[in-house]
């Protein structure tokens, strides 16, 4: 006798099935939160590689409101939305604080608190796929302990010879580790790929932050030393 999977859930104990429904809300979400952080980091590299030419150009022409309009523009770029808040904390400290190093410290410290917030927004759902990943198998695991009690239930009222009435409880344990095992690797997989590239963004962050704070101490010292 054959069993289908659509079988082996009817056959399934009540909190079986709980644990088959369980598995496959996890899967639907899991497949979101990769979709939703594939396009969102897909806009990041697009629109940081358009802002970017133009954001330096802005810099080196010393134009910080056009500097400001350019990184307003690319919403979606990681880039963009950590030294804008530089280049505001810089437009609106640069005449209250004269000293140079104190106005570089506050920009600094405004780029930090960008980096920070940004890197939280991105890595958002990425904890989900890591629980995920970490628990579908024991999920799974739980629904197969479930069909082998089912199985050795059977075993003692129809007796081990007969092995069609044992066959639908036995079906239903494998394919509930076989549906822990589907909705973990691919939670896992996502995960690793997604933190490499959140590193990679880190990195283009941290180093434009730095950037960013070199031009402006340069900018003073070259103003100050005219003077």
């Amino acid at each position: 006798m054959e069993h289908t999977i659509w079988d082996a859930f009817k056959m399934a104990t009540p909190i079986g099935k709980g644990a088959w429904i369980l598995l496959i809300i996890l899967s639907v979400y899991s497949l979101a939160v990769m979709f939703d952080r594939w396009k969102s980091y897909r806009a990041a590299r697009n629109e940081s590689l358009q802002f970017l030419p133009a954001f330096v150009k802005a810099l080196k022409d010393n134009k910080i409101d056009e500097a400001v309009a350019t990184a307003r523009k690319f919403k979606n770029s990681h880039i963009a939305r950590v030294v804008i808040a530089g280049l505001l904390e810089y437009q609106n400290d640069e005449r209250s604080l004269k000293d140079s190093h104190d106005l570089v410290a506050a920009v600094g410290r405004a780029l930090e608190r960008s980096v920070a917030l940004t890197s939280a927004e991105m890595k958002k759902g990425l904890s989900g796929l890591a629980t995920i990943g970490s628990a579908a198998p024991f999920i799974g695991l739980f629904g197969t302990v479930l069909g082998i009690i089912a199985a050795f239930s059977v075993i003692s009222t129809a007796g081990a010879g007969n092995i069609s009435a044992v066959s639908g409880s036995i079906a239903e344990a494998l394919y509930a580790t076989a549906l822990g095992i589907g909705v973990a690797v691919p939670a896992v997989m996502a995960y690793n790929y997604f933190t490499t590239r959140h590193e990679r963004f880190m990195i283009e962050m941290t180093n434009s932050s730095a950037e960013l704070m070199d031009f402006f101490l340069k900018k003073h010292e070259a103003s100050h030393a005219g003077r």
